[in-house]
């Protein structure tokens, strides 16, 4: 995944440095694929499980398929999203995350980068290591930077945690897992059979 302007330009940033733009973002030449949130680096988790594929592909067919001949657009991870707090400049930007599957329903905000701006829906399907980073520090950003909606997968445990913006908080819903049906606010229409979601996995 290219990420730079001059194919020379070979940097590694400091893991445990924690003032980092996005403009820096684009000059790494690194491995592992990497989020910036509030200008920390965090590494991401090795390469997702098998379980998390699953519900992931799942997930998203059911979006495309919702979504064809509409103007929301799903996309999944690699895909860099960019949330501005001040400005739109690369050099003021410092959060850039990947989220597993998220939903842009603004074309203006995808560009040949990915996202820049808040998606409508985001949703995050956790793997071991990166719950705290999810659950809480992406909660924060996403909240603040006005992600109409948040689900949280978790596959072991076979559950499902919407957040969605009441005011400019979130609102919690309760926790869904099999038999329940659940339908999404910021996707009018949208809705997931979560036994489909969770069975044969």
């Amino acid at each position: 995944m290219e990420k730079h302007f001059d194919k020379n330009i070979v940097k590694e940033p400091d893991f445990a440095y924690g003032s980092y733009t996005y403009a820096d973002y684009l000059t790494w030449e690194i491995d592992e694929m990497v989020e910036l949130i509030r200008g920390k680096i965090f590494r991401q988790a090795a390469a997702p499980r098998v379980i998390h594929q699953r519900i992931s592909g799942k997930i998203f067919n059911k979006l495309y398929n919702f979504l064809e001949g509409k103007s929301c657009e799903v996309f999944s991870a690699p895909f860099d999203v960019r949330l501005p707090v001040a400005s739109k400049r690369n050099e003021d930007i410092d959060t850039v995350v990947q989220p597993d599957l998220c939903v842009v329903c603004d074309a203006e905000k995808v560009d040949e980068r990915g996202c820049l701006g808040a998606p409508d829906l985001i949703i995050e399907i956790l793997s071991p290591g990166n719950n705290k980073k999810d659950i809480k520090l992406k909660y924060e950003v996403y909240e603040a930077s006005g992600v109409k909606e948040y689900w949280v997968i978790h596959p072991d445990e076979r559950t499902l945690l919407i957040y969605t913006v009441d005011g400019r908080k979130y609102r919690s819903s309760p926790l869904f897992t099999f038999g329940d049906r659940v339908s999404s606010q910021a996707v009018p229409g949208f809705e997931l059979d979560l036994d489909g979601v969770f069975g044969a996995l």
